[in-house]
């Protein structure tokens, strides 16, 4: 079920900061920063994708706009599936693995 976000991920002047690009707008027209996983709280698109981006370590900030995800890498911060996190992000089936109940 869902499919994939087709994400391309774009270097920026700082290295501390990456882009990735989506094939599909996660905020429609506005857009959202988080600074800490606190303040991802809420049930939309942009919030699962920051608390699951700062789950994940090494980020210190997300700003969505759009098809755009902004990242903040912290101090030795690296971009490592950050991409697979984008773009499994509405998947909720895959081949082979037995979901949890």
């Amino acid at each position: 079920m869902g499919q994939l976000i087709t994400v391309t991920e774009k270097s920026s002047a700082r290295r501390d900061i990456v882009r990735f690009e989506t094939n599909r707008a996660l905020t429609g027209m506005g857009h959202e920063r988080y600074t800490s996983l606190e303040s991802a709280e809420g049930p939309r698109p942009p919030d699962l994708l920051a608390r699951l981006l700062f789950a994940r370590g090494g980020v210190s900030a997300v700003t969505v706009h759009g098809n755009q995800v902004l990242v903040e890498l912290a101090a030795g911060g690296t971009t490592d599936g950050m991409a697979e996190l984008i773009s499994d992000l509405f998947i909720h089936y895959k081949p082979g693995v037995v979901p949890s109940l």
